[in-house]
């Protein structure tokens, strides 16, 4: 099975740029579908997108335009790019590991990283 570990969380200025990083051991990330969440104190974990084993991407509305899923399969990791961050981007951020084709909910997601924090300061 796939073991997960995010990285490369921080703080940043409202209308910065931070890329989140998710290797992969144990299996190819590309033999999944790779979901990137996020979650806030008190609220329910909130799909940000993902990349699918064949490189399609999704992504949900709040983010889109602004974030940008890619993916480097000599390092097998997936990197979230996340640019014109604002306030309520604010959250723990995960990847997660689905063997559905597409998903957004994170029940259909088996396998999950740590999450690694992000905080955007106004």
């Amino acid at each position: 099975q796939v073991q997960l570990v995010e990285s490369g969380g921080g703080l940043v200025q409202a209308g910065g740029s931070l890329t989140v990083s998710c290797v992969a051991s144990g299996d190819s990330f590309s033999n999944y579908l790779i979901g990137w969440f996020r979650q806030n104190s008190g609220k329910e974990r909130e799909f940000v997108g993902s990349v699918s084993p064949y490189g399609g991407t999704m992504y949900a509305d709040s983010v889109k335009g602004r974030f940008i899923i890619s993916t480097d399969n000599a390092e097998n990791t997936v990197f979230l790019q996340m640019s014109s961050l604002q306030p309520e981007d604010t959250a723990v951020y995960y990847c997660a590991a689905s063997t559905f084709s597409a998903a957004t909910a994170y029940s259909a997601y088996d396998y999950w990283g740590q999450g690694t924090q992000v905080t955007v300061s106004s």
